[in-house]
């Protein structure tokens, strides 16, 4: 079969020094802070999660974003959908390394933007930190056109000449459609076919809030949908009791999947591991005993659904969350293991 598959990671940027974090964290600290701090909360609890081959990297170094880019290119990984922040009027955060590979041209592999449109809040006293502000016409004018360098990168991934740009929150942004209407209407006049809108739905409810308005797609995330299938009074007294919220990873990946991810207008997730812990201690969500053997029955599940399908786009959650025990790239434990399994598996299902 051709492979005519495209499978684009999300990559989180908080690998370097900021000043924001430098504020309100301390001197220093970036995602490797909160991975390192990780302790276990039980017995057999995996964490900390320790990088291998790449190292505690910084991503203001060329030669660490292009190790990743190499490393995801060798094993399957088809592109990056970086997490982009715009809090308007200009605002933005961790917006250097994207930038960076946009003017310096390296490194060549194929990439996306998602835009991450939510306040940041202080989880311990709930202070708003960071406003997401959406402040009409001339600043989605101002966000476009920030972007536009982006988008006309030969590197930027496209569909049917519309670069993919994806909303983290659709059901946040005040007359969405609107938006939507606007940006194309922005990227018609810069020669493109327009703008490819891929919303994020979390939740069934969510998906329902949002599939009314005029995106392209849906890209749905079904790591919790499994909680909708648990014994409601066991939920109910093990929250009463203060326990941890732990579920085996074989448990929930039946159901990441769903066959109304055969839709065209839907994409499916594959789900590398969860586990919150090292950013919500004990009120995190943990999926454990998460092996190479139980991500390839999770992805053989994925790909039964891509292979009917025309459009065969998946994102992969993700590349790089280490304070979520949510990523692809190799560590101490299990080193280059998943990565193997996504290729050999994506391989067998779509032949180069």
């Amino acid at each position: 079969m051709k492979q005519d598959i495209s499978l684009f990671a999300y990559y989180l940027p908080q690998y370097y020094e900021i000043e924001f974090n430098n504020k309100y964290w301390g001197q220093g600290h970036t995602e490797w802070t909160v991975a390192e701090n990780a302790k276990p909360l039980f017995k057999g609890h995996y964490q900390p999660h320790v990088p291998a081959d790449l190292g505690f990297y910084n991503l203001l170094m060329p030669r660490a974003r292009k190790a990743q880019a190499d490393m995801a290119k060798e094993y399957g990984v088809d592109g990056f959908c970086y997490w982009h922040y715009w809090f308007g009027d200009g605002k933005t955060i961790m917006e250097k390394p994207f930038n960076a590979i946009v003017e310096s041209k390296e490194p060549d592999f194929p990439f996306c933007l998602c835009w991450a449109n939510h306040s940041w809040q202080n989880p311990q006293t709930k202070e708003i930190m960071i406003s997401q502000q959406y402040l009409g016409e001339e600043d989605h004018k101002k966000h476009f056109y920030n972007l536009l360098g982006a988008f006309k990168d030969e590197r930027y991934a496209k569909i049917g000449g519309k670069p993919i740009f994806g909303i983290f929150s659709p059901d946040s942004l005040p007359l969405i459609d609107q938006f939507i209407d606007l940006w194309n209407g922005f990227a018609q006049k810069e020669g493109f076919a327009g703008i490819c809108f891929i919303g994020l739905a979390q939740t069934p409810e969510e998906y329902q809030a949002i599939c009314h308005y005029k995106l392209d797609a849906i890209n749905v995330i079904r790591l919790k949908d499994f909680l909708l299938y648990q014994n409601k009074w066991k939920e109910f007294f093990k929250h009463k009791l203060g326990a941890l919220h732990t579920y085996k990873y074989e448990d929930a990946l039946r159901y990441f999947v769903s066959q109304e991810d055969k839709a065209e207008n839907i994409i499916p997730t594959i789900i590398s591991g969860w586990d919150h812990s090292p950013r919500a201690g004990k009120n995190s969500l943990i999926l454990t005993n998460y092996t190479p053997a139980l991500f390839q029955k999770h992805l053989e599940n994925v790909f039964d659904i891509l292979v009917q399908k025309e459009n065969k786009i998946c994102f992969i959650k993700a590349w790089n969350e280490w304070g979520e025990g949510n990523h692809l790239e190799p560590d101490l434990k299990y080193g280059l293991d998943f990565l193997k399994t996504l290729k050999q598996v994506k391989e067998s299902y779509f032949k180069k």
